[in-house]
């Protein structure tokens, strides 16, 4: 789960019926497509890797990020991966004992121990001066690669789409909890997925609860916006100003493209 820098490139279900009586036959449609498709629909989840790498890397290869590893000072010592996977919030350790069930021996195995001593801290002891190099040459092997692609889809992408879903939201409703689910965690305090999806269930009801759509959704980016200002490395908050509103103001509910957004003063299209 990782912070991007502040300021640099860094890193539906409203009934048929009720959307053709408020927004006409042309959002009815689009609506009842979102009902069909899931962000778990492979073009959709590749379009789901490209907008979270965008707001992560500044980039749309999210594959060339396997590779990448930081401290970007945000408390949480090592950033790595396609996901942002941390030393400090546990996540990291799972990917590494994951992958050292599937190949012992592997070039981070050794540093197992280190990772159970800095989980839930930002220190680099025991993982300095040879962690860095070693993820970068464990991420050129297929391995590494699938593993970190099970664990974001197991913490994080599986459990978004899956509530997404039970909340009766499309597409881009369920790209915005897993977006941010990858940022904020799914854990217990009033920052976490879970809070922030509390606070939009004060404000407004999801449609299987029969509300609209639309509404619970700037509900929730209101909440989303709310927690992410709670804590400076998050308080830029363009990844949901000018990318996620402009998709949801749109009514583009099932991330039809083109898609045209700006992450951190950065532009970025899918065509």
């Amino acid at each position: 789960m990782r912070t991007p820098h502040i300021g640099t490139s860094r890193r539906t279900l409203l009934t048929l019926i009720g959307a053709s009586l408020v927004a006409g036959p042309l959002i009815a449609t689009q609506t009842a497509t979102a009902a069909l498709a899931g962000l778990d629909d492979p073009a959709k989840k590749e379009i789901a890797m490209k907008l979270v790498s965008s707001a992560e890397n500044s980039s749309l290869d999210w594959k060339a990020q396997y590779k990448y590893i930081e401290d970007i000072g945000d408390g949480r010592g090592y950033t790595a991966g396609i996901i942002g996977f941390c030393s400090g919030t546990h996540d990291m350790l799972d990917l590494v004992e994951l992958y050292t069930r599937r190949k012992p021996g592997n070039a981070l195995a050794r540093y197992l121990p280190a990772l159970r001593e800095v989980d839930g801290s930002d220190s680099h002891e025991g993982l300095d001066p040879g962690f860095p190099a070693d993820w970068r040459r464990a991420a050129q092997d297929s391995a590494f690669q699938q593993a970190q692609n099970d664990e974001r889809d197991r913490v994080y992408f599986n459990p978004a789409v899956r509530q997404g879903k039970t909340d009766g939201i499309g597409v881009l409703g369920q790209f915005t909890y897993y977006d941010a689910i990858v940022m904020h965690g799914d854990g217990g305090d009033s920052t976490s997925f879970g809070s922030i999806r509390r606070r939009a269930l004060a404000q407004a009801r999801p449609p299987a609860q029969g509300g609209d759509e639309v509404t619970y959704l700037n509900a929730f980016l209101d909440a989303r916006v709310w927690a992410m200002k709670q804590e400076e490395a998050h308080s830029d908050t363009s990844r949901v100003d000018t990318a996620q509103r402009v998709f949801l103001r749109n009514r583009n509910l099932n991330l039809n493209t083109p898609l045209d957004w700006k992450v951190y003063g950065d532009s970025f299209h899918i065509g």
